[in-house]
């Protein structure tokens, strides 16, 4: 799955191109010779440092989100950035991967891909390979198993993202912290990054009672701010609906976000109807 996305990446200590270790062993290159080496389960770091580890999602973080997404809470939203993303990708003829920003567990990124690759086998050219970007070494291992074209791969999202610019016709980023400048140095200039927030309505039922971090008003108007100088929006599509959660699964959504650190999950015994509301932007490169 790395070797799919090689060709993609760019080293993060000298920006030249990656290749294939001819020798024993499990690992990557670039020219000058900086080495990589491939964890078992199928990921790569390429963290120059310690970076944000200390923000990474931890495990328990990931398995909550492996089972809340899995029992399709989400699944509408995984719907709407597939429909988004395929459209975006049409728009790039060239050779070009699909990039996820912040992926987690590569459940967004594999969706995407499957919906592109729907697209491509009616007008017969060949199907995109993504590349999962995550902080978190426990989010990569399970990215790299999410689909057979992901390549996972471990890097900080405020630092010099590992890619060759203009690789992406697709920049996908859904719950994570934005780069910008990054982003709009890697997306194709015919592509669209394709982001997605949470509404100040989402999981409002759980606020109060678990102590969780609302979300801003203003946040729509901060992201126009961040990539004014860089993107344009040019659609927003908001979705909302509301879900049917066991105590476990109130749980699970607490615990798999940034939530986490700081709610009282301990104190959930009980399951709740709550809010799901989120607004998708498509934005294109300036």
């Amino acid at each position: 799955m790395i070797s799919d996305v090689l060709s993609w990446l760019s080293c993060p200590h000298c920006a030249t191109a990656m290749i294939a270790d001819a020798g024993p062993g499990s690992r990557i290159l670039c020219e000058e010779g900086h080495a990589f080496d491939v964890a078992r389960p199928g990921y790569v770091s390429l963290l120059t440092g310690s970076g944000g580890a200390g923000t990474a999602d931890t495990a328990a973080m990931v398995a909550d989100r492996v089972d809340f997404l899995a029992a399709g809470h989400y699944a509408p939203i995984a719907d709407l950035i597939a429909e988004l993303a395929r459209e975006a990708d049409a728009r790039v003829p060239d050779d070009a991967c699909v990039v996820d920003l912040g992926a987690g567990t590569g459940y967004y990124l594999a969706r995407v891909l499957d919906s592109i690759e729907s697209a491509a086998g009616e007008s017969g050219t060949a199907p995109r390979v993504g590349v999962a970007l995550d902080i978190s070494k426990h989010a990569a291992r399970h990215a790299a198993k999410a689909h057979p074209r992901i390549g996972a791969i471990v890097a900080d999202a405020w630092a010099g993202l590992p890619l060759r610019g203009r690789a992406a016709s697709v920049v996908l980023n859904v719950f994570a912290p934005r780069n910008a400048r990054e982003m709009r140095r890697v997306v194709h200039p015919a592509g669209r990054a394709v982001v997605v927030v949470p509404e100040p309505e989402h999981l409002g039922e759980l606020i109060a009672e678990y102590g969780l971090m609302a979300v801003d008003e203003r946040k729509g108007d901060r992201l126009r701010e961040q990539f004014g100088g860089r993107f344009e929006v040019v659609d927003e599509v908001p979705l909302g609906r509301r879900l049917e959660l066991s105590a476990r699964e109130v749980a699970q959504v607490i615990g798999m976000g940034p939530n986490a650190w700081h709610a009282e999950v301990g104190r959930v015994v009980e399951g709740a109807e709550v809010t799901v509301a989120v607004r998708a932007y498509v934005l294109a490169p300036r």
